[in-house]
Order: structure tokens, then C-alpha cells, then sequence
């Protein structure tokens, strides 16, 4: 592999009934991290980033963009980067009320990532 196919960006894309609904699951693979947008309806509401860091076992995150009273965008971010070591980008457009659905989703993100490491 030359320099110019680890740096570029690859696309992913999924999706899965969960709980009566349709979830879509995008997921763009850049040098050292990773993008993942999770919605129903092609929007992006909010938008936050985790990166593990050397003085913590907690990897950092804060929202970019979204209301802040909203924890699943950096939540999810949070886990996704101390599962994988690498910065990531979560934007979760789902409605946050429903607990079993965050954790339904969570649980189909862990699956691909199982099934296609190299995706993410």
C-alpha cells in the first residue's frame, strides 16, 4: 500500500431495524480515527469527539455542535475511543429518550466493528 491509500477516507454504510425502526449507520474511516453518524432521517443535529489521552484512563470528549444538555453524541464517542484507541466523531440523531434504543444501537456498532475491524 503506497501513502496516498492509508490516508485517504473510506465509506461505510449499514443499516438495521431496531425497535420498529429503521437505523442508518454511516461510518467514514480517516488516518487515525474515525467519523460514525447514526439517524432515521439524513440530518446532523449534533456532533462530538473522544480521543484517549496519556493522563487519563477516561478518553476526553466534548460536543462540537448540538444542544449540550443532549450526553448520547459524547457518551457513545467516549466508549467508541476507549474501545478502539483511535479519535472519533459521533453525531447521534436518534431521539436520546429511549435507553434500550441507545443501547440496542450501541450493540449493532460493536457488532460491525467485529465483523469488519477494518472499517472503522
Amino acid at each position: 500500500m503506497d501513502a496516498l491509500d492509508t490516508d485517504a477516507i473510506s465509506v461505510h454504510d449499514f443499516s438495521e431495524k431496531i425497535l420498529e425502526q429503521v437505523v442508518h449507520f454511516h461510518v467514514m474511516k480517516m488516518k487515525g480515527g474515525f467519523f460514525l453518524w447514526i439517524g432515521a432521517t439524513p440530518n446532523l443535529s449534533n456532533l462530538a469527539v473522544s480521543m484517549s489521552s496519556k493522563y487519563d484512563s477516561v478518553p476526553l470528549s466534548t460536543l462540537l455542535l448540538g444542544d449540550p444538555s443532549d450526553t448520547a453524541p459524547n457518551a457513545l464517542a467516549q466508549r467508541l475511543a476507549k474501545k478502539t484507541k483511535k479519535q472519533v466523531f459521533v453525531s447521534y440523531s436518534l431521539p436520546s429518550t429511549d435507553s434500550s434504543l441507545t443501547l440496542l444501537v450501541e450493540n449493532r456498532i460493536k457488532k460491525e466493528m467485529e465483523q469488519f475491524p477494518d472499517k472503522f
